[in-house]
C-alpha cells in the first residue's frame, strides 16, 4: 500500500502510516506534479490546500481513500470522489477543542479591544479611554452551527456566563436543552445575539449564508465571529455591515481566498484577524494527524470507518453494532447473484430484515447487499460509498422490508433477486460468522465462505455418495456438507464446502449424474 501526503502532517501520524504502508511526503506539489504522481498511490492525505479535483481524482487509478487532516472537504470533489468508489474520510474529533478555544478566544480579543490596545502601546501609545470594551457576562452569544465545535463553544460561553442560543436544523432540541442552550431560527438568533459565532462547514447551504440580507437583522452593536470556512460569508456585505452597521466587529480566522490577497478586510480598525489557526495548536496537529493516518489505514484494510464523509455517517457504536450484519449482508448479495448470474443479472432486489438487523438505519446493510451484487458483475470499483449510485447506473430497483422476525431463526436478512425467476437467500449470524440459513424453499445452515458446491436433485439413497466420488478422483477435498429436503424422497438442496474449486468439467459431469437438476459452484 502506497500513500502519498501533500501538506505537513505531525510526525505521530507519518509514523502511524509508516507502520503498515510505504509512505511519501511531498509538499508543494504543482497541480500538474499532482497529476503526474497519482496514479502510484492508493491513499492521499490533504489539508485545505491541495485541490483534489475530478481530473486528480480520475488520475488516481488506484486511489481508494482521501484523508482530509482537519474537517472541512470543499476542497475535495465529493461527486467524483463518490462515482469513482473513493472513499472519503476526515478527523472531525481531535481539533474540536482547538478551533473552539479559538473562538472563545477571537470573542474576548473582540469584547475587549485587546489586539488594537497591544497595537497601539507597541507605538508607545497610552489611551485607555479610546480601547473601553464590552462586558460578555449576561450577554447572548449564537452560534450558527451546534455540530462538534458548535458544542465546545456553547460549554465554555456557559462556563463564562454567557447566554448561549444556537440554530442548526439537524440537532436534536433535547441535546441542545442538555447543554443549556435553546434552538431557535436563524432570523431569531441575529436578531437575538450581542455575538454570532459560525460553526457550519461549507456546502451548498450555507456557502453566503452570512449575506446582506442576514446581516441587515443583526443586533446594532453586535459582533460576528468566523472560524468555519471563509466562503459562508459574503466578504463585501461584510465590508459594508463594518463600516456603516449594524456590525460593531468583526473576528475572521478564514477568508474566501487563502491567503487573502487585498482583502479589504485585513486592516479595518473593528477586525481582528488570524491566518486560519483554529486547529492550530500542537495537541490539534497531533491528535488530527492520528485520527487520519488511523482511518485511513482503516479503509486500506477493508474495515468501517465512522469518519467518512461520502457515506451514511453512522456513530461508532452503531457501527460496532452492524458490523457482523454488514459483512452478512454482503456475502448474502454475493451468493444471491451467482445464483441468477444466467440471467443477465436482476432487475429488482429485495432486502428483507428481520430482528434485529431492521431496528436501525439500513443504508450501510443496504450498500453492502449491492456491493456483494455487482462486485461480481462490474468492472466498476462498487463500495459502500458508490453503491446505491451503481445500482441506479444499473437500473437496479432496490426495495428494503422491515418485518417481525419468524421461523427458525431470528435476526435475519433475506436476499430476494428478481428478474423472470427469482432467487431467494436468507442468512443470519451463527456462532458470531455469517451463515446462509436457507436458500430458496430450503433450509440448511452453512458458512458463507470459501467454495460451495450447490446441487438441486431428488432425494434418493446414494446421491452424497456419487458427488463425493467424482470430487474424490480429482482430488478435491470437501470441507463440510449440508442437505435440506422439502420431505424424505421429495427435492433435496445439496451443499458442499470445498477447499478448491473443481475444474468447471467436474461441475457439469455432477450436473449430469441421474436425479441431479442443476450443479452451480458459488464463490464467496
Amino acid at each position: 500500500m502506497r500513500v502519498l501526503v501533500t501538506e505537513p502532517l505531525a510526525e505521530p501520524g507519518i509514523e502511524r502510516l509508516r507502520e503498515q504502508a510505504d509512505v511519501d511526503v511531498a509538499l508543494g506539489l504543482t497541480p500538474q506534479a499532482l497529476l503526474e504522481r497519482i496514479p502510484r498511490y492508493d491513499a492521499l492525505i490533504v489539508r485545505s490546500g491541495t485541490k483534489v479535483t475530478r481530473q486528480v481524482i480520475e488520475a488516481g487509478t488506484r486511489l481508494r481513500v482521501i484523508g482530509r487532516a482537519g474537517t472541512g472537504v470543499d476542497n475535495i470533489d465529493l461527486r467524483a470522489a463518490t462515482e469513482r468508489g473513493v472513499i472519503v474520510v476526515n478527523a472531525p474529533t481531535a481539533n474540536c477543542v482547538a478551533a473552539a478555544e479559538h473562538a472563545i478566544a477571537l470573542l474576548l480579543a473582540l469584547a475587549r479591544n485587546i489586539p488594537q490596545a497591544d497595537a497601539a502601546m507597541r507605538r508607545g501609545e497610552w489611551d485607555r479611554h479610546r480601547f473601553v470594551g464590552t462586558a460578555i457576562t449576561d450577554k447572548t452569544l449564537g452560534l450558527v452551527g451546534f455540530g462538534r465545535v458548535g458544542g465546545e463553544v456553547a460549554r465554555r460561553a456557559r462556563g463564562l456566563d454567557m447566554r448561549v442560543i444556537a440554530y442548526d436544523p439537524y440537532t436534536p432540541v433535547e441535546r441542545a436543552r442538555a447543554m443549556g442552550v435553546e434552538l431557535c431560527t436563524l432570523e431569531e438568533l441575529l436578531q437575538q445575539a450581542d455575538f454570532v459565532s459560525l460553526h457550519v462547514p461549507l456546502t451548498d447551504e450555507t456557502r453566503h449564508l452570512i449575506n446582506a440580507q442576514t446581516l441587515a437583522l443583526m443586533k446594532p452593536g453586535s459582533y460576528l465571529i468566523n472560524v468555519a470556512r471563509g466562503g459562508v460569508v459574503d466578504e463585501g456585505a461584510l465590508l459594508a455591515a463594518l463600516k456603516e452597521g449594524p456590525l460593531a466587529g468583526a473576528a475572521l480566522d478564514v477568508f474566501s481566498e487563502e491567503p487573502p490577497r487585498d482583502n479589504p478586510l485585513i486592516g479595518l480598525p473593528n477586525v481582528i484577524t488570524t491566518p486560519h489557526l483554529g486547529a492550530s495548536t500542537a495537541e490539534a496537529q497531533v491528535g488530527v494527524a492520528l485520527e487520519v493516518a488511523e482511518a485511513v489505514l482503516s479503509v486500506l484494510r477493508g474495515d468501517l470507518v465512522p469518519t467518512v464523509v461520502n457515506a451514511p455517517m453512522i456513530p461508532p457504536e452503531t457501527l460496532a453494532e452492524l458490523a457482523p450484519y454488514v459483512d452478512l449482508a454482503e456475502r448474502l448479495g454475493r451468493m444471491a447473484i451467482q445464483l441468477v448470474r444466467d440471467t443477465g443479472g436482476p432487475a429488482q432486489a429485495r432486502i428483507v430484515y428481520k430482528g434485529e438487523p431492521g431496528q436501525g438505519d439500513t443504508r450501510l446493510l443496504r450498500a453492502a447487499v449491492i456491493k456483494g451484487m455487482l462486485e461480481l458483475i462490474s468492472e466498476q470499483r462498487i463500495n459502500w460509498v458508490n453503491a446505491d449510485l451503481a445500482a441506479e447506473q444499473r437500473h437496479l430497483h432496490v426495495i428494503e422490508e422491515r418485518r417481525p422476525a419468524d421461523g427458525p431463526w431470528n435476526d435475519t436478512i433475506t436476499v430476494c433477486l428478481e428478474n423472470g425467476s427469482t432467487c431467494e437467500v436468507e442468512g443470519a449470524i451463527v456462532r458470531h460468522r455469517p451463515h446462509v440459513v436457507r436458500i430458496g424453499d430450503f433450509w440448511i445452515d452453512l458458512e458463507l465462505n470459501g467454495h460451495i458446491l450447490l446441487c438441486q436433485n431428488r432425494d434418493r439413497p446414494g446421491m452424497i455418495g456419487q458427488v463425493g466420488t467424482i470430487l474424490g478422483r480429482e482430488g478435491v477435498n470437501i470441507s463440510f456438507m449440508q442437505v435440506g429436503r422439502d420431505r424424505p424422497r421429495g427435492n433435496a438442496l445439496m451443499a458442499i464446502g470445498l477447499d478448491e474449486p473443481p475444474p468447471e468439467r467436474v461441475v457439469a459431469e455432477i450436473a449430469a449424474l441421474p436425479n441431479i437438476n442443476s450443479a452451480l459452484l458459488v464463490r464467496i
